[in-house]
Formats: structure tokens, sequence, C-alpha cells
């Protein structure tokens, strides 16, 4: 007798089960569903702006001792250079040595990114530039709270430094003590961020865009946060410039027979770790009810032992899932309909079947690949689009720090060759103001 196939969204343990392709619309569901109306956290995060724009450094005074607990006067905001080099100098040296290899990749592969602009010379119509320059000023937010997270000082900072911004800023929380996490100071040292400022929070972010008199108005905000984060970065968009709406964080792996179920398994529990909301999935190829039963027995064997149990444990049991395919192609149509943050795959000719896969924001070859290779080590950006945002938005990268802009220098000899198509056009929007200022240019004075 057969195995019995597992019904819609049933749960063997603490993973969700479906069986594509005939749970196809249940796992679009799972995909698209909603979290948590975000209304009440957008009344509160328009709240902080305001109070930001209209109160400056004084609602920062605020609102860092209300949510950080931290008494500060405007003059302890920012972080004296000698205060990041003594943090750099006091990390442990297999620390340092980590963090300086980590950066030499990252920006090794960064500088591959660099743009330069160019020239159109058009014998039929004159000269056309376009010209490349980073902005003026970027703001980088480094999360606190549960974590500490240097690598994506590095990951937020050394691209921009490569790009060519003017002045690199950034903001993370105070701790208990007033100051934030040494590693994260230690990391803003070696990126060569110019100045650090301890506010954290929606609040942060506010100040960045508006600018305070202590704190400088920037142009571009990148950088991972929790939802209020988030939040205010959406809202005041247009204003400054980001690089995407981050979410939870999540990793898809496309397996078959081949793949270890330790691997799997450990590779899922690092992402859950992150955060109760992360989301951790796995599609078997020719996967059965037995092997998934197998996969969440060694989750629950490995999650006695980790540190952050509780935080995977939730994750695992909230947003855990196992979708059994019968073929890659089904697996690659699965994580294109995902759009995953993190796409690893261990099955046979894994390499061809990730360049199936159009929508990810980083994918991760073979069963010696795992997620955190990415997230610290390999070079490209970890920095990634989330929740299905992977099918428009991109990875941080050097280029998310440039703007371009062109010229246009016509003859009149290339002006007069294109004016009849200029004015035809120009007509046929109703703008005759538009063709008037061709036509002029080849009237005789007086007429």
């Amino acid at each position: 007798m057969g195995l019995r196939r597992p019904e819609c969204g049933e749960g063997l343990g603490e993973m969700k089960i479906y069986q594509w392709p005939r749970q196809r619309r249940s796992v679009e569901k799972f995909f698209e569903r909603a979290s948590e109306s975000r209304s009440a956290v957008e009344r509160t995060v328009e709240g902080i702006i305001e109070s930001v724009r209209a109160d400056g450094d004084r609602a920062l005074v605020r609102l860092t001792e209300k949510f950080d607990g931290a008494k500060l006067r405007p003059c302890d905001f920012e972080i004296p250079a000698a205060e990041l080099e003594r943090a750099w100098d006091r990390l442990p040296a297999d620390l340092r040595t980590a963090l300086q290899t980590a950066a030499r990749r990252i920006e090794a592969f960064h500088k591959k990114q660099r743009l330069k602009g160019w020239v159109v010379n058009d014998p039929d119509f004159g000269r056309m530039e376009m010209h490349v320059a980073a902005v003026d000023r970027a703001g980088i937010y480094a999360p606190g709270g549960r974590a500490a997270y240097p690598s994506t000082v590095l990951m937020n900072a050394i691209p921009a430094r490569v790009a060519g911004v003017g002045e690199i800023i950034l903001t993370t929380p105070p701790g208990p003590d007033g100051l934030p996490e040494r590693v994260v100071l230690a990391a803003a040292h070696l990126a060569g961020v110019d100045r650090v400022f301890r506010i954290g929070g929606a609040q942060a972010i506010a100040a960045m865009a508006h600018g305070t008199k202590t704190i400088p108005r920037v142009d571009k905000i990148v950088g991972p946060g929790n939802v209020y984060v988030a939040t205010a970065k959406k809202l005041l968009f247009g204003l400054i410039d980001i690089e995407s709406v981050a979410g939870p964080t999540e990793v898809l792996i496309l397996a078959d027979d081949t793949a270890r179920v330790d691997f799997l398994a450990a590779d899922l529990i690092a992402q859950a770790e992150h955060d109760p909301e992360a989301s951790a999935g796995v599609v078997l190829i020719g996967g059965t009810a037995e092997s998934a039963r197998a996969l969440t027995a060694e989750i629950r064997r490995q999650l006695k032992a980790l540190p952050r149990n509780a935080i995977a444990s939730a994750s695992i049991r909230d947003n855990g899932y196992v979708i059994l395919a019968s073929s890659a192609d089904e697996a690659a149509e699965i994580a294109n309909l995902r759009a995953p943050e993190h796409l690893q795959i261990m099955a046979r000719g894994a390499r061809s079947l990730g360049r199936k896969v159009r929508h990810a924001g980083a994918i991760f070859i073979g069963p010696y690949t795992p997620e955190p290779v990415g997230d610290y080590i390999a070079g490209p950006n970890h920095t990634l689009p989330t929740g299905g945002t992977a099918r428009f938005f991109s990875p941080l990268s050097v280029w998310t720090f440039y703007k371009t802009w062109h010229t246009v220098e016509s003859t009149r000899a290339g002006l007069a060759r294109h004016a009849k198509a200029i004015e035809t056009l120009a007509e046929s929007e109703g703008l005759s103001g538009h063709a008037e200022s061709v036509r002029v240019r080849f009237r005789k004075r007086g007429r």
C-alpha cells in the first residue's frame, strides 16, 4: 500500500506540506498571504516622522529614550571616529581577520560593477552624452536588537564607497549603555563610513530623510530593519530614494534525493533563526510524505541544540513548508512563483536548474554553497529583495548609489533634418508651443 498523500496545508510536525501541482492554489495562497494589517504600524510611523520633521533633535532625544532606553543629548548622537577605531582595535584577532576577508571579497566583486558614461556622435543630428555619478550623501541603517550585523554594514557601505558616494553616514540603535554593538562600530571603521550616529528605528530613517541640526539629510537610504524601519522607508520614498522595502528574510531550497537531509534541515534552520517571521521552505523533487517526515524529524533534532531555538521554532512552525514536486521543471516553476530572497539548489544538474529560474534575489548552487556563504564571504551582496519582490527589485549594488542624466547637443543641420518629425509629433499631442519652439529657429527675424 502506498503512502498517503498529505491533504492541503496539512502539517507533519511543524512543517506545512503541499503536493504540486494538485494543491497549486493552496501554495499560491500561502505565498501571497497578507501579513497582519500594517495600518496601526503606519499610523505610529507617520507620527514619528512628523515629530522628527517638526522638532528635529528634540524629538530624537524623546524617541531614543522611549524606544531604546538611552538618555542622550544631541551632542551625544554622533560617535567620534576615535571610538570606531578603538572598537576595531579591541576586536578579537580572528574576528578582525574574518571581517577583513569579507571586506576584501565584497570590494573586489563590487568594483566590477562600476559604470562609466558614454558619448554618441550622430552625424545626422549632433552629440548626445550619458553621465553617471554617485549620489552626494547616502544613509545606511544597521539594525540592533536580537543580533548585531557587522556584515550588513560591510555589504551596504562598501558598494557606496566603490560607487564614489560623497559622504556615507550610518545610523544604528544604542544599547543599554548608550553605545551600539562594538562590532558594528568596528565594521563601520573598516568599511570607511564617514559618520556614525547612535539613533535607531523609524526616527533614524526620518532624521536622515528630513535632516536635523545634528544629522545631515541624505539622498538615499539603504539597509534592513524591523517593520517600523521598513514602513518609514516606504512612507519617505520620494523625499529620499531607497533600495527596496524589506520584509522578513526567506529561503527556498530545491532538492532531490541526492541532497542530505541534515544539510537541508540545517539550512532551513539557519534562515529561521533570524526572526519568528522568517520563511523557510523546501521543494522536494520526487519527494514523498515519508521524505518530508524524515526532514521534519531532523529539524526537530537539530533545533534542540540551537541557542536561538525559540525564534527558529516559531519561524518553522508558522512559516515553514515543504512542497512535493515531480520534476525539476516543476521545481523551477515553484521557484519563479515564489521569487525568493535566497534560493538554494541541491539537486542533479543544479547549475542547469538554476538557469531556469528568473526570479530570485540570489541563487546558491550545490551542496557546499549554503546561504550563509552569501551572507558573509562570497562577495556578491546579501541585501536582497524579499517577499516576492525579486520579480522587479534587484540586490543592492554599486548601481544602487548611481544616478544618471544626459545631455543633448543638436546642430542646426541636425535639427532642420528632424524638425518636421518633431513638429508632427508635438501637434499630435496638442502641444503647438512645442512645435513652434522648433519652427521659430528657421523663421527669418521679424516675421
